[in-house]
Protein backbone atom coordinates (compact mmCIF):
# COMPACT_ATOMS: atom_id res chain seq x y z
CA UNK A 1 0.00 0.00 0.00
CA UNK A 2 1.34 3.20 -1.33
CA UNK A 3 1.42 6.08 1.52
CA UNK A 4 0.10 9.55 0.78
CA UNK A 5 3.67 11.71 1.08
CA UNK A 6 3.69 15.30 2.41
CA UNK A 7 6.56 17.40 1.71
CA UNK A 8 7.79 20.32 3.91
CA UNK A 9 10.51 22.25 2.27
CA UNK A 10 12.64 24.79 4.70
CA UNK A 11 11.18 27.97 3.61
CA UNK A 12 7.84 26.81 4.69
CA UNK A 13 8.41 25.87 8.57
CA UNK A 14 6.45 28.72 9.93
CA UNK A 15 3.00 28.96 11.20
CA UNK A 16 0.38 30.94 8.96
CA UNK A 17 -2.05 32.62 11.68
CA UNK A 18 -5.29 33.92 10.76
CA UNK A 19 -7.52 35.74 13.19
CA UNK A 20 -10.76 38.07 13.68
CA UNK A 21 -13.87 38.49 15.19
CA UNK A 22 -17.19 36.17 14.03
CA UNK A 23 -19.58 38.78 12.31
CA UNK A 24 -22.21 36.15 13.93
CA UNK A 25 -21.12 35.78 17.88
CA UNK A 26 -18.83 38.61 17.98
CA UNK A 27 -16.13 36.34 19.63
CA UNK A 28 -12.57 36.63 18.21
CA UNK A 29 -11.44 33.54 16.33
CA UNK A 30 -7.91 32.57 16.19
CA UNK A 31 -7.02 29.61 12.92
CA UNK A 32 -3.21 28.48 12.66
CA UNK A 33 -1.78 26.08 9.52
CA UNK A 34 1.55 25.40 7.86
CA UNK A 35 2.21 24.92 3.97
CA UNK A 36 2.96 21.79 2.87
CA UNK A 37 3.23 19.81 -0.19
CA UNK A 38 0.53 16.79 -0.96
CA UNK A 39 2.29 14.33 -3.84
CA UNK A 40 -0.74 13.27 -5.52
CA UNK A 41 -1.77 12.26 -8.96
CA UNK A 42 0.30 14.34 -11.22
CA UNK A 43 3.95 15.17 -11.75
CA UNK A 44 4.99 17.71 -9.55
CA UNK A 45 3.37 18.09 -5.87
CA UNK A 46 0.28 19.87 -4.88
CA UNK A 47 0.57 22.89 -2.22
CA UNK A 48 -2.38 22.88 0.59
CA UNK A 49 -2.23 23.53 3.82
CA UNK A 50 -2.64 21.30 7.33
CA UNK A 51 -4.26 23.02 10.62
CA UNK A 52 -1.80 23.69 13.95
CA UNK A 53 -3.78 23.11 16.92
CA UNK A 54 -3.19 26.33 18.96
CA UNK A 55 0.14 26.20 21.20
CA UNK A 56 1.69 23.18 18.85
CA UNK A 57 4.99 23.95 17.21
CA UNK A 58 5.33 23.95 13.27
CA UNK A 59 6.50 20.93 11.25
CA UNK A 60 10.81 21.01 10.30
CA UNK A 61 11.26 19.95 6.80
CA UNK A 62 11.19 16.77 6.00
CA UNK A 63 8.72 14.10 4.22
CA UNK A 64 5.91 13.14 6.12
CA UNK A 65 2.54 10.88 5.88
CA UNK A 66 -0.59 11.08 7.46
CA UNK A 67 -1.65 9.42 10.65
CA UNK A 68 -4.87 7.62 10.09
CA UNK A 69 -6.56 9.32 13.70
CA UNK A 70 -6.54 12.10 10.96
CA UNK A 71 -9.07 11.16 8.78
CA UNK A 72 -13.20 10.77 9.90
CA UNK A 73 -15.94 9.58 8.13
CA UNK A 74 -18.30 12.96 7.66
CA UNK A 75 -21.45 13.58 5.84
CA UNK A 76 -22.52 10.94 3.56
CA UNK A 77 -20.63 8.64 5.23
CA UNK A 78 -17.69 10.38 3.54
CA UNK A 79 -14.00 9.63 4.00
CA UNK A 80 -12.37 13.06 4.69
CA UNK A 81 -9.64 14.56 6.65
CA UNK A 82 -10.70 15.94 10.27
CA UNK A 83 -9.94 19.26 11.81
CA UNK A 84 -6.27 17.84 13.42
CA UNK A 85 -4.00 16.27 10.72
CA UNK A 86 -1.47 14.63 12.39
CA UNK A 87 1.69 13.86 10.39
CA UNK A 88 4.46 11.55 11.20
CA UNK A 89 7.88 11.06 9.55
CA UNK A 90 7.87 9.06 6.42
CA UNK A 91 9.52 5.65 6.10
CA UNK A 92 9.32 4.85 9.96
CA UNK A 93 8.12 1.87 11.69
CA UNK A 94 5.90 2.65 14.71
Amino acid sequence: MAALIIEIFKEDEQIDVREGVSAKSGKPWKMQSQVVYAHVKGKFPVRTSVPILDGEQHYPAGKYELDSSSFEVGDFDRLGLGREVLLLPHGKSF
